[in-house]
């Protein structure tokens, strides 16, 4: 069980001017800004869950992670996972979580993958008899077998994150943060992590935290999501009902033949947004509580030369953005 209650980080960053004046000056008096990394943060997530916690750059997602993994001290607040709080019991706390940064890595750069394992398996004192046993199964499932005796430095960069994986699950923990896991990725190595990341859940009943800004991931792996937004916990529920919040959005296109009046010509009713228009294609979106979709295709294509047209709903991107633009983050 994961319970953060009203978590608060300030940061303190030093400004300066650019020039050498303003250098020579700093070194003197420093200008300093105050970041509100996180305020009032609160959730709980409880044992075996999979949830997305997702929000745009600079909105305290990996703040909120390295406080949970006891990488960071809050100013307030508490934080208590499976009875320890994270940065005062880092040593019991470590043993039962793994933790994946996509920026930073936890793999020795100049040596082959399979002595930092070995490494990760000394310092978290796990059973030899243990340690093969994972290191058999997360070989098999992350296709490592052709580049464990590789050095990091030479690692494709897919290839490194399959590595980085295993390596944060070489003790087997209870709990696995995930910031931006897949980032980089091509889409055979994301598929291959994904399915991997959904068995290791499903299997052995680990928790799982993950923070990206690809909403693939999100539809995939997690079924409930935490918005947040300048430090602050905006939403909290699941995709299912994030996307019924949002299900009256609808997105037409029209494509026809050029040179004949296109519908972008007309003044378009209540209900219609325009979101794009060519000499031979439109796209509106339009609201189904106010107008339904037959009516918006009728008044779309009377007295058009009509060559294709298609309706979709939105896409989880577009849906995160629509929520990006609700709460004005």
């Amino acid at each position: 069980m994961i319970e953060l209650n009203r978590i608060c980080k300030t940061f303190r960053v030093a400004q300066r001017s650019a020039g050498m004046r303003e250098a020579a000056k700093a070194l003197f008096r420093r200008t300093y800004s105050e970041i509100h990394a996180l305020q009032d943060v609160s959730f709980c997530i409880g044992d075996g869950e999979m949830v997305g916690y997702i929000g745009p750059n600079g909105a305290g997602k990996s703040s909120t992670i390295k406080v949970m993994s006891g990488i960071l001290t809050p100013d307030s607040g508490s934080c208590v996972i499976d009875g320890c709080v994270p940065w005062r019991d880092r040593q019991a706390h470590a043993a039962n979580i793994g933790v994946v940064f996509g920026q930073r890595s936890q793999l020795w750069w100049d040596v082959p993958v399979i002595d930092s394992f070995e490494l990760i398996r000394d310092i978290y004192r796990v059973d030899e008899g243990l340690y093969r046993q994972s290191l058999d199964e997360l070989t098999e499932l992350l296709d490592l077998s052709s580049i464990l005796r590789t050095p990091t430095r030479q690692l494709s960069l897919g290839q490194r994150m399959r590595c980085e994986i295993a390596a944060s699950l070489i003790h087997r923990p209870r709990i696995l943060f995930l910031d931006e896991p897949t980032i980089g990725l091509d889409a055979v190595s994301k598929l291959a992590v994904r399915d991997f990341i959904r068995r290791i859940n499903r299997e052995r009943g680990t928790t799982v935290i993950l923070t990206t800004h690809d909403m693939q991931d999100i539809e995939a792996l997690t079924e409930r999501i935490i918005l947040i937004g300048r430090g602050r916990i905006l939403l909290d529920g699941t995709l299912d009902a994030l996307k019924a919040r949002h299900s009256t959005l609808r997105q037409i296109t029209v494509a026809f033949t050029a040179g004949t009046p296109s519908p972008a010509d007309r003044p378009l009713p209540a209900g219609f947004s325009l979101i794009s228009a060519s000499e031979d294609r439109v796209t509106v979106a339009i609201d189904t509580e106010i107008v339904s979709v037959s009516d918006a295709i009728e008044g779309l294509t009377r007295g058009v030369d009509v060559r294709d047209l298609s309706v979709a709903g939105q896409s989880t991107d577009e849906l995160v953005v629509s929520l990006y633009e609700e709460f004005r983050i």
